[in-house]
């Protein structure tokens, strides 16, 4: 069984497309107060930052030489697709994860040694970077388990084969965390019981497991810390409805504690549907309340979308106060209506304003884009003048008919400086520009993967 993950897939993507930014520490995410980190570059992770992290946490531990932009969701498709059809060129069937991983099974490889699946594994990894100009990592084990685990060993950049003989001693030493499908409920479950790694946990009678974790759960996790996986590689059908959801151990019992939670299942959710590549339009707040009854609400939005601050804030209106509803132990927020089609909004200060503690829109001033380095200062002694919503935001794709195409790098104070380049070019020139200029119109994305 192998896996092959991409190597920080959505911040190597940003450094293929956009060559300035190679060896730089990249953070793709939501740029404003309550963005999260989609994906950071390893020269980002050697400061600490990583997948999933309050932006405004990422930026600090990178420091000033951090370079955030938004993720582009289209991008990140027709790669992954160029991805997946270069392994389909030699593992016919793959079972895809999300936008950058996979399991494949070639038939080729049975009975074969650890040598030539080394050398198979090389080969794929140079098929991917000879048609994409991306990264992969793979691993190799006798099940899918022990595949995902070597993969992550073989980080970044890497080929990690476990064989036969030296599994078993490989998963004994693991934190139980690594087994797939222990969360943090279970995890808490078998640290009480004094159980902290696989091997250990594979060393507890299976009726124990069992009662410990749940009837089928529990047996099937107890299998896979034994190092016994025999599920098969399938092509996996497309999602309907992506969601994330968390039990507590706490009853949720007031809306101050039900907002974080919703904001934490909708990022979760979120870097799902980003895995996804499609957008969506209908977002679903699922609440379990105490008495284990189920509430469902809904909001669909008149277009669809990736923004996550779009996708939280209506999770967020369909937030119910427990001191009304009762007690909530479940937290869910799922995303329906996906489609690989995107539309802005017309709207966005709308769609994104921060919800009150009512349900409400809250006002509040729109923040204004970074000055550029080099951009024109306001006069000593004068006002910076107001802005209205900026017309340009860092990171959007744009094209001017002299300099071809590029992406906004910051602007302010009427004018907006842009760097000219796409993954042919090598890194290109900066130009600054008035904000009203007509010559600089967006542009497609995809134009940058040229």
């Amino acid at each position: 069984m192998l896996h092959i993950d991409m190597d920080a897939f959505f911040a190597s993507a940003e450094q293929l497309t956009r060559p300035t930014l190679r060896g730089r520490p990249v953070l793709v995410g939501g740029i404003g107060g309550r963005g999260v980190v989609a994906g950071a570059s390893y020269e980002a992770r050697v400061y600490g930052a990583r997948s999933a992290m309050p932006m405004h946490q990422a930026r600090r531990l990178v420091g000033v030489n951090a370079v955030v932009v938004p993720p582009r969701g289209a991008v990140y498709g027709v790669l992954s697709g160029q991805v997946f059809d270069a392994l389909r060129s030699r593992i016919p069937v793959l079972e895809t994860l999300s936008f950058d991983e996979a399991f494949g099974e070639p038939a080729e490889l049975a009975g074969a040694t650890v040598a030539r699946v080394h050398e198979f594994c090389e080969e794929l990894r140079t098929v991917v970077r000879e048609r994409t100009g991306l990264t992969a990592s793979v691993g190799a084990g006798t099940g899918k388990q022990l595949a995902k685990i070597a993969s992550g060993l073989a980080k970044p950049d890497g080929i990690r084969v476990v064989s036969p003989v030296e599994q078993q001693q490989l998963l004994a030493a693991l934190p139980v965390r690594k087994l797939w499908g222990i969360g943090p409920v279970a995890e808490h479950k078998l640290r009480s019981l004094g159980i902290e790694t696989v091997g250990a946990f594979a060393a507890l009678p299976e009726s124990e497991a069992v009662a410990t974790l749940g009837g089928a759960v529990g047996a099937a996790l107890h299998r896979l810390a034994r190092g016994i996986d025999e599920r098969p590689v399938a092509e996996r059908a497309e999602a309907k409805q992506i969601s994330a959801e968390t039990t507590y151990e706490t009853d949720i019992v007031t809306l101050a504690q039900l907002r974080p939670a919703i904001e934490a299942m909708a990022a979760a959710a979120h870097r799902r549907l980003l895995d996804d590549g499609r957008a969506a339009r209908t977002v679903v707040l699922k609440l379990k309340k105490s008495d284990m009854s189920i509430v469902t609400r809904s909001f669909t939005l008149p277009y669809a979308t990736e923004d996550l601050t779009t996708l939280s804030t209506a999770a967020q209106r369909s937030a119910i106060d427990p001191t009304e509803l009762g007690p909530i132990r479940l937290v869910g927020v799922g995303y329906g209506g996906l489609s690989m089609v995107r539309q802005e909004s017309l709207f966005p200060e709308l769609d994104q304003a921060p919800v009150g503690a009512d349900g409400g829109w809250e006002g509040g001033e729109h923040e204004p884009a970074a000055a550029p380095t080099g951009a024109a200062e306001p006069p000593e002694g004068q006002a910076a003048p107001a802005l209205a919503i900026p017309l340009w935001h860092r990171g959007m794709d744009v094209e001017h008919p002299d300099y071809g195409h590029g992406w906004v790098q910051g602007g302010g104070y009427g004018v907006v400086t842009v760097r000219f380049e796409t993954r042919s070019t090598g890194p290109g020139p900066a130009r600054t520009f008035a904000a009203d200029d007509p010559s600089l119109t967006r542009a497609d994305p995809l134009r940058s993967l040229r």
